[in-house]
């Protein structure tokens, strides 16, 4: 269960990132800061379940 867990993390944190990155991209700010926003919160959630992920110190501000 917890490597499914950690994938799926993994996979929602790209998604995240293509999504902010077409948001930023459009110009679209609300766009950019509900990605931020999910981005730290997946973060977050990785935290607390002793999953480590590569992230920039703005992403974990989200």
């Amino acid at each position: 269960m917890t490597a499914m867990f950690d994938q799926e993390l993994r996979e929602q944190l790209a998604r995240a990132r293509e999504e902010l990155a077409a948001a930023r991209t459009d110009q679209d700010a609300d766009g950019v800061q509900a990605y931020e926003g999910r981005i730290a919160g997946l973060l977050r959630l990785a935290a607390q379940h002793g999953i480590t992920l590569a992230h920039t110190a703005d992403e974990a501000q989200g």
